[in-house]
């Protein structure tokens, strides 16, 4: 089997074979940090770190190079940061808001479950590179100064426009820059302009003397040629990218380095839609992470539903997000967790099984994927084979957590936390969890799933509970209210008052506590999204 990828630039499938098996190199344009990331910027989150996983099971860890930006200088942050901190002065406010930002995403992109990129540059810290590049550009004709700025000379290369395949009409009509008369030509773009009083400012390439700051193109051409070289294997974002950011790299980096191609496959993924409808705060369906967390149409929802659900369509494909199809993919997810609850975690290796390889082998058909989860799920029941391979592969997919090696971190915390009660110490190890870089690889380093070492949590709970269903106890009713309210339940069962019983059953129910009686007079309890 041979992995096959979609490119958007030749419009086909073909094999993936990379320029340096030993040092395989994929380019993802990150955030601008301004506001919270939305469920439209998790698909691409999302739908890379398969392929980076991917990527790293074919030629190993350390052979996979994975860069995503993050863009830290551009008009909407310098707008949105003189907005909210208007009393400060605008470098200030600037640094203030990019650093909330940026914080706040990585939160969001660490409760998705996925794994940090190998190098995720700041276009702040790139400003030499990018200067070098125009410098180059101008130096070779394929760049100009007028009035303070630094545009590229469309027509200087013959070929612009492949990527998006677009008439000269379509060009000049979406290129969505300033119509300046300092422009040779209409789709002439900014590689540099001047900075307005109290904006970001640094030294001005080619000659010019006012202080300016980058345009945002030439931010991801630097920031790929220093991490990853003049020319890389994989170039990913989403549809929206295509033109006119990434027809303005390609032209940008081609140029300047005199070369066929920038990357040699581009990838995107489709837009995605909100019941229907195209995702917008002036309809009133704009979701963020965050919010799917916090509570969206009335739930608390988890990464294993997320990532099932946005990994249910095909990433080039438009997805319609709705609430019915989280609904759907939490019952699946819950049904695979009681399938998968007592697999031996010990002798599991974390790898595709066969079927699910051949799937994402296919341009990341992750619908194929997903199908065959379903086979392995049908017969897992009297399968323990068919059940550990489903364990695997949802793990490897991070639907699922690894949940023997967080159980042994777990543990470890517990340990050495001995004179703190119960509840604190299993924050600290949640919090130790989500923030210690070190194990991210291992363990998704959020939504953790891991043996509750202390007795109240076991007396009558799981063997297992994630991060999130242990909060939810937590705020809810505590874990000695819980157990007490329980036995209250038992001793009513005993005594045949079934009424309150019933009362006790039901109240729990509505804090999301689901009450299981079993056939041997014992009753445990567990969280119900």
């Amino acid at each position: 089997m041979e992995l096959k990828l979609y490119d958007t630039l030749t419009r086909e499938k073909r094999p993936f074979r990379p320029l340096d098996p030993a040092r395989v190199r994929m380019y993802v344009c990150g955030p601008t940090v301004y506001d919270f990331a939305h469920i439209g910027n998790a698909r691409p989150v999302i739908v890379f770190d398969v392929l980076f996983r991917l990527l790293r099971h074919l030629y190993g860890a350390d052979h996979v190079t994975y860069v995503r930006n993050i863009t830290d200088v551009d008009d909407k942050i310098i707008a949105r940061a003189a907005e909210e901190y208007s009393g400060l002065p605008l470098n200030e406010a600037i640094r203030r808001l990019t650093e909330t930002t940026d914080r706040q995403f990585h939160e969001d992109v660490a409760a998705l479950g996925c794994l940090p990129p190998t190098v995720e540059p700041r276009a702040t810290a790139h400003i030499e590179e990018m200067k070098a590049l125009i410098e180059r550009l101008v130096a070779q004709g394929y760049a100009y100064v007028a009035e303070e700025h630094v545009l590229f000379s469309v027509p200087s290369m013959p070929d612009y426009g492949r990527l998006s395949k677009r008439s000269l009409d379509e060009l000049i009509a979406g290129a969505r820059v300033e119509v300046a008369p300092y422009k040779r030509d209409p789709r002439d773009f900014v590689l540099w302009k001047p900075s307005k009083p109290g904006e970001p400012a640094w030294a001005s390439p080619a000659g010019i003397a006012t202080p300016g700051r980058p345009g945002w193109h030439i931010e991801c051409s630097a920031m790929a040629w220093k991490h990853l070289g003049e020319t890389f294997d994989i170039h990913g974002g989403g549809i929206d990218l295509v033109f006119p950011h990434h027809e303005n790299e390609i032209a940008q980096s081609r140029c300047a380095f005199h070369l066929p191609v920038m990357a040699n496959f581009w990838m995107h993924n489709g837009f995605l839609q909100v019941e229907g409808a195209k995702m917008a705060k002036s309809e009133g369906n704009f979701i963020t992470i965050r919010e799917l967390f916090d509570g969206w149409k009335g739930k608390r929802w988890r990464r294993p539903e997320i990532r099932l659900l946005m990994l249910s369509t095909q990433y080039r494909q438009p997805l319609d997000w709705t609430l019915q199809g989280l609904e759907e993919t939490q019952r699946v997810i819950s049904h695979w967790e009681q399938i998968t609850a007592n697999v031996d975690h010990d002798v599991i290796e974390i790898k595709p099984s066969e079927p699910l390889a051949s799937a994402l082998l296919d341009d990341l058909n992750t619908p194929d994927a997903i199908f065959h989860l379903h086979e392995l799920a049908k017969g897992a029941r009297a399968n323990r084979s068919a059940a550990n391979e489903l364990y695997a592969n949802l793990v490897f997919l991070k639907v699922l957590a690894n949940r023997r090696a967080d159980a042994d971190l777990a543990r470890k915390g517990a340990e050495q936390l001995k004179d703190l009660s119960t509840e604190q110490k299993i924050r600290w190890i949640v919090s130790r969890l989500d923030s210690s870089s070190n194990v991210t690889s291992t363990t998704s380093s959020i939504d953790v799933i891991f043996v509750k070492p202390m007795d109240s949590w076991k007396k009558y709970g799981p063997p297992f509970i994630s991060k999130d269903d242990f909060e939810l106890i937590t705020e809810e009713i505590g874990i000695e209210e819980l157990n007490k309210r329980v036995e209250e339940r038992l001793e009513a069962r005993r005594s045949k008052d079934f009424a309150n019983s019933d009362r006790i059953r039901d109240e729990l129910k509505a804090m999301g506590v689901e009450l299981e009686d079993h056939k041997d007079g014992t009753t445990t309890w567990k969280v119900s999204r």
